[in-house]
């Protein structure tokens, strides 16, 4: 028999799952080679880019540039500059943000995030930890994957090629 209290008990779990749930975490276990204080940041960035790479947030879907960006060239990261895609594995998946089946050899790390009440593979610079946006299993060949990128963590260098090495 559901009581008062019963469902007063629920109702408090599950308030505490949902806030465990719906807050991105910012921590990283990870240690990064560039590396600043929270000022340094911000007087980097710009604030929708302080946001995204650093406190995982998301811009607006159809409001980057980048976007629509079909030169050939290197998309680097806002934040410290690393060559992350290559205009080559760019695609129009319709979503809204810049997407690419895949990222540069060795340019980012991933980290599960369950934020929102879902799991998610987030994508960041190997080299800041900037949060770059995530990565779906419905992409187009020959990846299959859908990395799913805000337009404000990237800067577009045209004509820059991929270096191996």
């Amino acid at each position: 028999m559901t009581t008062r209290r019963n469902l007063l008990e629920k109702g408090r779990a599950l308030l505490g799952l949902a806030a465990l749930g719906a807050v991105p975490t910012v921590a990283r276990a990870e240690t990064f080679e560039v590396t600043k204080s929270d000022a340094e940041w911000k007087k980097l960035l710009s604030p929708a880019q302080y946001d995204v790479l650093r406190h995982e947030g998301t811009e607006r879907a159809f409001t980057s540039p980048l976007n629509e960006e079909k030169h050939a060239g290197l998309f680097h990261c806002a934040g410290c500059d690393l060559p992350v895609y290559s205009s080559k594995a760019k695609f129009d998946s319709g979503t809204g943000w810049p997407s690419f089946t895949s990222a540069l050899n060795k340019a980012v790390g991933t980290k599960t995030d369950r934020a929102f009440f879902m799991s998610r593979t987030e994508v960041h610079c190997r080299r800041c930890g900037g949060h770059l946006g995530h990565i779906f299993d419905d992409g187009p060949a020959p990846t299959g994957k859908r990395h799913c990128i805000n337009g404000v963590s990237l800067k577009f260098v045209p004509g820059a090629v991929e270096v191996s090495g």
